[in-house]
């Protein structure tokens, strides 16, 4: 929310959000942008799914999202087996999703792909396992992934609780100390180096 680049930008709009993200790609001459845990974002203003009623804007973001091209390749970053997927089709919401599911050692942990096409859901099963390195999926189409830029949503999950297919990506800042707990920073996993434009 404090980014001044953003300020004249209708960020909920698609278009101008991929407008924006390509200057950011053009600027540093890179193929995907990428950041965004635990990152407030006006980005959801306009979806009704993330406030209801009176209650607290659900706004702190639970992942890391990268921003790239629709048809993008998703690969796993480590081995894991299909616990659920699903069309998430709600406004505001993932579009085509896929949770995996890990074991290291007695620890269980999922993680959560979120705006995908609606291809990379064809063939999976609970149960299918995927080694580190495979293709899981593509990224989906603004229309597919439910009217955002093209980009993964990526997610790290301790207990999934009850969720099937889904779990919440965005969290309001009552809830936020629960959440931070049961979704850590997904660079733990990952371990993009810091970025240094200079």
């Amino acid at each position: 929310m404090g980014n001044k680049e953003l300020e004249g930008v209708a960020i909920t709009n698609p278009d101008q959000c991929q407008h924006y993200i390509d200057t950011v790609l053009d600027k540093y001459n890179a193929l995907v942008a990428y950041g965004g845990y635990l990152e407030e974002r006006n980005l959801y203003n306009d979806k009704g799914a993330f406030t209801t009623g009176h209650e607290e804007l659900r706004n702190i973001h639970l992942g890391i999202d990268f921003w790239c091209s629709a048809g993008t390749p998703v690969i796993t970053p480590i081995q894991g087996r299909v616990h659920s997927f699903r069309n998430n089709s709600t406004p505001g919401d993932y579009g085509p999703a896929i949770i995996l599911e890990h074991a290291q050692g007695e620890r269980i942990f999922y993680t959560l792909y979120g705006h995908l096409s609606l291809v990379s859901l064809n063939g999976l099963y609970k149960g299918k396992v995927f080694e580190a390195g495979e293709e899981l999926a593509t990224l989906g189409t603004p229309d597919i992934n439910v009217n955002y830029a093209p980009h993964l949503h990526f997610q790290i999950i301790r207990d999934l609780q009850h969720y099937e297919g889904d779990y919440p990506g965005v969290a309001a800042q009552k809830d936020l100390a629960f959440y931070k707990e049961n979704c850590p920073d997904p660079n733990l996993l990952l371990k993009i180096p810091p970025f240094n434009p200079d």
